[in-house]
């Protein structure tokens, strides 16, 4: 079996979506997008991840390879194959699903508490997951919730957290699965980023302590062996 990665830039890899696929008997492969690698066969992935990045999703002109990176997410969509989808990724699959992306009323970096939706909390996806919980943050766009996709969870600075589109399809527009050292490259590479703003933490919030890293885990496995198992 092979979870097969789209990676966006160097700096946000797939992190404990790799750790986890290993675990679950995963070969783990990638293709680096900014570097001009090719998409794989469809036929060779068995679960597809979507990283994060720094660019929009509405930049075409400027990253040629995103117009290609829809065409591709929209023909293994259509084997409902399972595919997960983080902050851009989760961006990414809006588009395709048909939804619109845009600027968020607020840029949302660091850790800062989600909340499951009331109403999604029976769904098997979510058995195990706390009602609320830290999570962390680095966007600065949103999108509208895809024509039936399940609305997950939201954050006081973003409604749309998380969806669930017929049990194969997954965004998470935060990240639940950053690490440590992670989060020390995103901070290195888009410390442009951290301006001021309500929802915006520096550097010193964003790697402090070590156990806000650890109960996040925690939780991202169970997520996804969730996901994995419906």
């Amino acid at each position: 079996m092979v979870f097969h990665c789209l990676q966006h830039v160097p700096f946000e890899g797939p992190v404990l979506l790799e750790s986890w696929a290993q675990q679950s008997g995963f070969a783990v492969k990638r293709s680096h997008l900014y570097k001009g690698d090719s998409f794989p066969e469809i036929e060779s992935v068995d679960f597809l991840g979507i990283l994060g990045g720094p660019m929009n999703v509405y930049e075409d002109k400027k990253y040629p390879w995103l117009k290609k990176e829809k065409k591709f997410i929209e023909k293994i969509l259509k084997t409902k194959k399972k595919v997960i989808g983080v902050c851009l990724g989760a961006q990414l699959l809006a588009v395709v699903l048909g939804s619109r992306v845009f600027q968020n009323t607020y840029k949302e970096i660091g850790w800062f508490p989600v909340a499951l939706d009331p109403a999604a909390k029976p769904l098997p996806i979510l058995s195990g997951i706390p009602a609320s919980f830290l999570a962390f943050h680095w966007h600065g766009d949103t999108f509208d919730l895809p024509k039936q996709a399940k609305h997950l969870l939201r954050s006081h600075a973003c409604f749309e957290q998380g969806f669930l589109y017929h049990n194969h399809v997954l965004g998470l527009q935060c990240h639940l699965e950053i690490s440590r050292p992670s989060v020390t490259s995103l901070v290195k590479n888009c410390k442009a980023d951290l301006g001021g703003g309500p929802f915006v933490q520096g550097p010193g919030l964003l790697l402090n302590p070590a156990g806000k890293f650890l109960k996040l885990k925690r939780i991202f496995n169970q997520w996804m062996d969730n996901f994995y198992n419906i």
